[in-house]
């Protein structure tokens, strides 16, 4: 009853004498609302398994505010179609010249970081006409999704995204009747290749429904393959092991170094082979390294927060470091997001330095890693309020974000390097992709 009279004023009425008026938060909200809340946030979380976490509001927001606008803006109309004559008449001068001479420059090439046409065989007619016109059709689509009057920013990136992606699966290299190393392939094998192609797609769907690890990660045993660096664990909490590497040389310096990894990956994406390692190189130079094994979570972790991870992941690590080296700086190098934690946890240790004094890092490295994410590149493509709402559903349903989920992102990002090269490569060519 207490609970219900703070929840309501009576306001006098001057109309027609003393009447309640109710303002103020309605007293039945409570465990009914969250239980309607709880409806959409499982809804979400099962269109997420059909969308792969991308949410299809955030899509059609995006689609809706580019298509309006561009609906709205002749101007903009006539230019496309100037832009689309141009081009088509370009496309053909340049098809009649290198009808003539062969070594004719192309009329166009490929954005920085494409590889799919730099062969050279893709200079060589048909391929090199489909190569030209896939490419004159992918600036002009740049042209439709930007510079649209009145689209905000963001949607304005999703939509070109989004474009991106559609235009891509019609590319002539992910084709097998346009794809030159596909179609002699086929000649070579008389269409077994496809055949084997096929096997390799059944065995992935299999895995992938089965959750076992991708064809080939037999090959790479931890401990012997990758993270081949002796080490040992010579601390645990509920959240990471602390994993240290002794210096292989003869002297040895004092200040030991602190690797932070970032959760979403294992601890030795630093030390995966010996030719590539960070921590085998610094131990051979005399370095004492420790770095940090972050617990893979469960449901039962839901409620930890970014400072338990500062905490029980940076400071407790550090608290570990000076137990077993008493007096001695440490050298903190962060990766990826790691390096954010790192950052944060420097910036609170510097914050107390006044009043509680914690100097105990000599230096702080960043690598790959983030501290302004005002700009964070294309990652701001699945940053806005739909789509965040939809990732905290499906997170509020399962405890955690799965890593299938984050790695779907991820192959959105680099569609060309990690989908659309497997698939040709595993599926029409019929060879799988050396996993490395």
């Amino acid at each position: 009853m207490l609970r219900r009279k703070k929840a309501l004023e009576i306001m006098e009425d001057k109309s027609d004498g003393h009447r309640p008026v109710f303002t103020g938060p309605d007293p039945d909200e409570g465990l009914g609302s969250e239980a309607f809340r709880a409806i959409d946030r499982m809804r979400e979380a099962l269109s997420a398994r059909v969308t792969g976490g991308i949410s299809p509001a955030a899509v059609a927001l995006a689609y809706f505010d580019w298509s309006i606008h561009l609906a709205s803006a002749p101007g903009k109309r006539l230019e496309l179609i100037d832009k689309a004559m141009r081009k088509t008449a370009r496309l053909y001068a340049w098809l009649l010249m290198a009808g003539m001479h062969p070594d004719t420059p192309p009329c166009i090439e490929p954005l920085p970081g494409d590889s799919r046409f730099r062969d050279d065989i893709w200079r060589q007619p048909p391929f090199s006409f489909y190569a030209q016109s896939f490419l004159m059709a992918q600036q002009w689509w740049h042209n439709v999704t930007h510079e649209v009057p009145g689209v905000s920013p963001h949607h304005e990136n999703v939509v070109s995204f989004i474009a991106r992606q559609l235009l891509d699966t019609v590319s002539p290299s992910n084709l097998p009747f346009t794809n030159p190393e596909v179609i002699r392939k086929t000649i070579e094998t008389g269409g077994a290749n496809f055949l084997r192609g096929w096997q390799n797609w059944q065995e992935d769907v299999t895995r992938l429904a089965t959750r076992q690890p991708p064809a080939g990660a037999e090959k790479f045993a931890v401990g012997r393959d990758v993270a081949a660096t002796p080490g040992k664990v010579v601390f645990r909490n509920h959240l990471i092991e602390l994993i240290q590497y002794a210096p292989t040389t003869e002297t040895v310096l004092a200040e030991p170094v602190l690797i932070v990894p970032a959760w979403i990956m294992k601890y030795y994406i630093l030390d995966l082979s010996p030719h590539n390692s960070l921590i085998r190189y610094l131990v051979e130079q005399g370095h004492t390294v420790f770095c940090v094994s972050w617990r893979n979570p469960t449901a039962a972790d839901r409620d930890l927060s970014l400072d338990d991870y500062r905490r029980m992941g940076v400071m407790e690590a550090l608290d570990a470091i000076a137990a077993i080296l008493p007096g001695r700086k440490v050298h903190a190098a962060g990766y990826c997001l790691g390096g954010t934690l790192l950052a944060i946890a420097a910036a609170a240790m510097a914050h107390g330095a006044a009043h509680d004094p914690d100097d105990r890092l000599a230096t702080v490295t960043l690598m790959a890693a983030q501290t302004d994410f005002t700009e964070p590149g294309e990652l701001a493509l699945f940053i806005d309020h739909s789509q965040m709402h939809f990732l905290e559903s499906m997170m509020w349903n399962r405890g955690y974000l799965s890593e299938d989920q984050m790695a779907g992102a991820f192959q959105l990002l680099r569609t060309n390097d990690l989908v659309w090269s497997r698939h040709v490569h595993d599926y029409l060519i019929g060879v799988r992709s050396p996993m490395r």
